[in-house]
């Protein structure tokens, strides 16, 4: 479903109007001012596992502190009371929830409770709520209670996903499965759109809606429509009038939430023969908005499935460490000079006005160490990412995969591939397979088939995908190749065959031969025809939604003739980092004039 919105100009982004407004909801639903002097009213925050999976890309420890958290709890942990202290709730208005901050309300927890709930709750468990206050004799106690429609997770300032918690739920695989029920896909639909509609309240926007007929992505857009209308019409309430607006990789490693785990690499060592080997340390690293090194790659780093721009990374990262060990030593120089090798920095802080130049060297210290810091970070990362595209030969499967969509000759048949037991995991090689099964204009004959499905089990593949491609392509009629994809042929010249060598951690030649041609994936194209009114066999048949209008149509027929803005884009079912990187670069290579388009997506 692709939801567009009319705007002159690229306003806050999702991330920026999201934290503002969780620190106004820490803030006991104030507007929090920055800069603001004197102590802040000290408090502990309560969330579930949404809530704390909501929180956690945007706000730092030290940041809750600063709006004076001291502590921040599980619901559904064991907590002791805290009687003068107030209570900050941040959960989703479930009936497990609802019991237990009831109990908490008889234990006397808390000196106040100020209840602010992920998505809006309902009447008969507010009713809950208000008759345990009443029991337990706190009614004065509950300061507030507050639906925040905050139901989505913002990644990047351009990116949202719905849920971590049971995403499995609202997945593809859920949306297609053969068995589901119609109460089942309802709670699904229901699920998407209410996570939609907490992001328009958030972004302060009322969208048109623009979706494909006959599939899932038709069923939330009726439904996000009418509750955007109902909403609408309900001027004493609307959540989108007045001061209401706003209130309410990863394949290779663990990385969730913007934070990646890494097992630390145990290197080299001369251990005594029979010795046993040392355990592998693991490593947790936060990548936010403030580490610039990140907000420059992030589009580029092979984290996201793009090999050919890996090397510009790695330079950039050895780049980085030989301007800090400049800085480093440009410090040493000085203090050298001076005559002060080894004293303390108090000492050199206070020199007089001839020491000024060493002086602001030393001053930028800090500065330095946080460089350092991530440098070291995006080392380790980058070297975690080689070592597993070595153990997996992941840049071969890359070659393979190109030049079967590429219709180009395989160096080495499919069938000796995936028999290889040094290449790749079961689901590469399942992965490897699919491709050329959906991209072969003629299916393998039943004989071959059988042959590719037992080097598949032999090497470890579950074969379950393989049947549900086998159904699609039955149903759907895939047999011809992707039209679009042309004959882009590539020539590496061995990804890894000089990566950790010649005294540097990344030498990386050969790898810029992988260079996709550039080309708008399917996303791309279909919000490219609807942002630019562009008629198309793709999408001319697309429904078309405006919330705003008195009475809602079944036309397609945009009402609205220009070229829009601004569009937020959502895919139903599930996208991915190559999707949404492919929209950035559309972005990117837009005309001169319209580099205020702005796009956001969720998976």
């Amino acid at each position: 479903m692709v939801g567009v919105k009319m705007a002159a100009a690229a306003a806050a982004s999702i991330r920026e109007r999201q934290t503002v407004a969780l620190k106004r909801m820490l803030n006991f639903n104030v507007p929090h001012v920055k800069n603001s002097t004197g102590e802040p009213v000290w408090k502990v925050l309560i969330y579930d596992r949404f809530g704390q999976d909501i929180i956690s890309p945007l706000l730092s420890v030290k940041e809750l502190r600063d709006m004076g958290i001291t502590l921040h709890l599980l619901l559904h942990s064991d907590r002791d009371p805290i009687p003068d202290v107030p209570a900050v709730y941040f959960v989703m208005p479930t009936e497990e929830n609802i019991d237990r901050m009831c109990q908490d309300l008889r234990n006397q927890l808390y000196e106040s409770y100020y209840l602010n709930f992920i998505s809006a709750i309902s009447r008969s468990k507010l009713e809950d709520i208000a008759n345990a206050a009443l029991a337990a004799s706190a009614v004065t106690q509950v300061a507030k209670v507050f639906d925040q429609y905050l139901n989505f997770i913002t990644l990047e300032d351009d990116m949202f996903v719905l849920c971590n918690q049971n995403k499995e739920l609202v997945s593809y695989r859920a949306i297609n499965r053969p068995d589901i029920t119609d109460t089942e896909m309802e709670t699904v639909m229901d699920t998407i759109v209410d996570s939609l509609f907490c992001f328009f309240v958030t972004l302060g926007a009322v969208p048109i809606i623009r979706c494909s007929r006959g599939t899932a992505a038709e069923m939330v857009a009726v439904k996000l429509d009418k509750k955007l209308r109902e909403n609408l019409r309900d001027a004493r309430n609307s959540l989108f009038t007045g001061d209401t607006l706003g209130a309410g990789q990863f394949r290779y490693y663990d990385f969730h939430l913007n934070r990646v785990n890494l097992e630390e690499s145990s290197g080299v060592e001369n251990s005594p023969a029979g010795a046993r080997p040392k355990r592998k340390n693991k490593k947790s690293y936060d990548l936010t908005p403030v580490d610039k090194f990140w907000q420059k790659h992030k589009g580029s780093s092979s984290v996201q499935c793009c090999f050919s721009p890996f090397p510009e990374v790695a330079e950039s990262v050895q780049q980085e460490l030989e301007s800090y060990r400049a800085q480093e030593d440009e410090v040493k120089r000085l203090k050298s000079i001076m005559g002060l090798e080894g004293e303390d920095e108090g000492a050199i802080s206070m020199l007089s006005d001839n020491t000024a130049k060493l002086t602001s060297a030393v001053s930028s210290l800090p500065e330095l160490l946080e460089k350092k810091r991530l440098i070291d970070l995006h080392t380790n990362v980058a070297t975690a990412v080689l070592e597993h595209i070595k153990a997996r030969k992941l840049d071969v499967y890359f070659e393979y995969e190109e030049k079967i969509m590429s219709k180009t000759t395989l160096d080495k048949s499919l069938l000796d591939i995936i028999s290889d037991p040094d290449a790749g995991t079961p689901e590469d090689k399942m992965r490897l397979f699919l491709i050329y099964y959906i991209s072969t204009q003629q299916a393998p004959s039943e004989a071959d088939l059988e042959q590719y499905k037992k080097a598949l089990t032999d090497a470890g593949c579950n074969l379950n995908p393989l049947q549900y491609i086998k159904q699609w392509k039955a149903f759907a009629k895939m047999a011809s190749a992707p039209a679009s994809y042309g004959n882009t042929t590539t020539k590496p010249m061995g990804l890894l065959s000089r990566v950790m060598n010649t005294g540097s951690q990344f030498v990386m030649e050969g790898v810029k031969n992988l260079v996709l041609k550039q080309q708008n994936l399917p996303v791309t194209r279909i919000l490219d025809n609807l942002m630019e009114m562009k008629s198309n066999p793709e999408t001319d048949d697309y429904r078309y939604f405006d919330p705003k209008m008195l009475r809602g149509n079944d036309s397609s027929v945009p009402r609205n003739k220009n070229p829009f803005q601004e569009a937020i884009v959502f895919v139903v079912g599930g996208g991915n980092y190559i999707e949404y990187q492919n929209l950035v670069d559309y972005i990117k290579n837009l005309a001169p004039g319209l580099e205020d388009h702005q796009i956001q997506q969720d998976d």
